[in-house]
């Protein structure tokens, strides 16, 4: 006895040191110290800094501008009559011409990159979070708009714009816009359903801000790099039209100047090499810039205090009803359905009647598939869009929630609903820091300061068993181990002391000697804040561990509920029993004793002392 007691204080303490150096945060550097070390990024972005300087500061190199002509300067040669290019076959300033072609490509990138990216990021958000009705109209506005045969329009709208290139780049970004629509949407369709993007906003966060702070910065780095395309593009078009001889003959364009020097090509050939040049470098700087933003941005993602918290809200902000001893939590005739190929709906829950007191842990389990999580997601309000409750009444604390609107809801989650899920470095986003996501929860569900709410994660994190706070929360997900990520996320579950918990199998992911440690710190947690828990788990150790009632599952039906040592000893339900009888045997960890006949677990003993 005393060497397994050794051996198992050996293991925790070991434990313990590799989460203590699992937590100590790596240097990662940040974006702009990449983009400093890297060749690539600097010649590109020098290379582009200098010529729109030039274009900007093109009065300070030049005394002439770009359209006045000399007939004694046609086709001048380089350096005479004070033009340091020469001049062209009208007697204008090639150099001059050559700075004010600059500026021109300049405003052009901004205007059809701006519009095209406002437009396109802001519908592809829209387009790929939302449900099928929003991505379907939107799907048929960008298809529409892709029919147009761009370059043609910009013609055919030339008396519109008045041979303004301005107006035109703006029409023109209008036209790019589905490319980045298309490219938003389908980076969003594939990142909304990752775990990190659920457990936002089970915590109760608006849609908007999950859009803004949780997915739009996974999709920014094609964005970026497509965004370099989109100015080179516009520069192109604005060249191209101008080459064409479309828009107006005085405004200065590379496009001009390539034309013009292809008429003059035999008697002056440099006429046409030096706006070829300038227009080669731009888009290919524009390109290699974007290329090394894009990986910049998107590499390296890598005796406790009581908790402080405010006065616990009810299941509506407006509520000030104490919670019912009659129960919490009551679910009756739940039943969720999802369409078929053919459009019928089938049912995956059906009839799920439950109810759950303030201060007690509810055990719900069952094997894969058979509706656990359906139920635990459908109280959450976190269904699929697809999903579809067909009949039902969820109450918390004497308050619907069927029926709610989504941010009603929002009002609901993360404060007297939170939620713990199973795999703990899923669902925290590998792009922030653990404090930083931490505090958005906290502000989300407690308007404070900033400071005030790093105050209240640090005591969190110290009040859930972290060895050290302040490093664990300035460190990202990866630099964290399995099990201190399972405390984080249970520290930002309880910031508002909610009124019921709901923990999906939160230890499955887990090493036994962690698994016991946070089955630990769950129940001291509902102990200290009254709360109340609903346990899906299908590991019938764990409900004996922690649970006071148990709800058996079986094919989206609940088919047994009842006091944990009474199912443990007199299962009614055959399928109870085959689920007893599957996993509990002489080697089952955790029993003193035999089994199904006298079954006593170490939880059962320490309630009987």
């Amino acid at each position: 006895m005393t060497t397994e007691h050794h051996a198992t204080e050996h293991h925790a303490t070991e434990h313990h040191a590799t989460e203590r150096r699992a937590a100590e945060p790596g240097r990662r550097r940040s974006p702009l110290r990449k983009l400093l070390t890297d060749p690539q990024a600097v010649i590109s972005a020098v290379l582009l800094l200098a010529v729109v300087l030039l274009g900007l500061l093109s009065p300070l190199f030049t005394d002439h501008g770009p359209n006045d002509a000399s007939l004694d300067a046609v086709n001048a040669g380089a350096g005479t009559h004070g033009y340091l290019l020469g001049g062209d076959e009208s007697g204008r300033d090639i150099f001059a011409r050559l700075l004010a072609s600059i500026n021109t490509s300049v405003v052009s990138a901004l205007i059809g990159a701006s519009i095209a990216l406002a437009i396109g990021v802001t519908f592809g958000l829209v387009g790929g979070y939302f449900g099928r009705r929003v991505r379907g109209v939107t799907e048929w506005v960008f298809s529409l708009v892709m029919t147009f045969p761009g370059l043609l329009l910009l013609i055919v709208l030339l008396p519109v714009t008045d041979g303004d290139y301005r107006a035109t780049m703006l029409i023109f970004g209008v036209l790019l816009s589905p490319g980045i629509y298309r490219l938003v949407r389908n980076l969003v369709l594939g990142v909304k359903n990752e775990l990190y993007v659920d457990a936002a906003r089970v915590s109760g966060l608006p849609d908007r801000r999950i859009l803004r702070r949780h997915v739009l910065s996974v999709v920014r780095g094609p964005v970026i790099i497509a965004t370099a395309f989109l100015a080179g593009s516009s520069i192109a078009v604005q060249s191209g039209l101008a080459f064409l001889g479309v828009g107006s003959s005085s405004v200065p364009s590379f496009g001009a100047m390539i034309s013009e020097g292809f008429a003059n090509l035999y008697e002056e050939p440099l006429q046409f090499l030096w706006p070829s040049l300038m227009l080669g470098i731009i888009t290919a700087s524009l390109v290699l810039l974007g290329n090394s933003l894009r990986d910049a941005l998107e590499g390296g993602r890598p005796k406790p205090s009581r908790i402080a918290a405010p006065e616990r809200r009810s299941a509506t902000p407006s509520s000030d009803t104490s919670v019912s001893a009659a129960g919490l939590l009551t679910v009756e005739d739940l039943a969720i359905a999802y369409p078929t190929p053919s459009g019928e709906l089938k049912e995956v829950v059906s009839g799920v009647t439950l109810s759950l007191e303030a201060g007690q842990t509810l055990g719900l389990v069952g094997e894969s598939g058979s509706g656990k999580t359906q139920t635990a997601f459908a109280v959450l309000g976190v269904l699929p869009s697809e999903a579809v409750v067909t009949r039902g009444s969820i109450r918390l604390d004497g308050h619907e929630l069927l029926g709610l609107s989504e941010g009603e809801l929002c009002g609901v989650r993360g404060t007297s609903i939170a939620y713990v899920p199973q795999e703990p470095m899923s669902n925290l986003d590998p792009n922030f820091t653990v404090g930083a996501q931490l505090v958005e929860g906290v502000r989300a569900a407690s308007p404070m300061s900033r400071r005030d709410a790093r105050e209240r994660v640090l005591a969190l994190l110290d009040r859930v068993g972290i060895p050290d706070p302040k490093r664990t929360y300035a460190s990202y997900p990866h630099q964290i181990s399995g099990g201190m990520a399972q405390r984080v996320l249970i520290a930002g579950a309880v910031a508002s002391r909610p009124l019921l918990l709901i923990a999906d199998e939160p230890t499955t992911a887990l090493d036994v000697t962690v698994q016991a440690e946070i089955l630990d710190l769950l129940r001291d947690l509902q102990k200290e804040l009254n709360m109340a828990v609903l346990l899906v788990t299908h590991n019938f150790g764990v409900v004996a561990d922690i649970c006071d009632r148990v709800a058996v599952m079986q094919q989206g039906r609940i088919v047994e509920t009842g006091d944990v040592l009474e199912l443990f000893t007199t299962p009614r339900h055959a399928y109870t029993r085959m689920l007893l009888d599957s996993i509990l045997d002489e080697h089952a960890p955790r029993t003193d004793g035999p089994t199904a006949d006298g079954l006593e677990t170490d939880a059962f003993e320490k309630e009987a002392r």
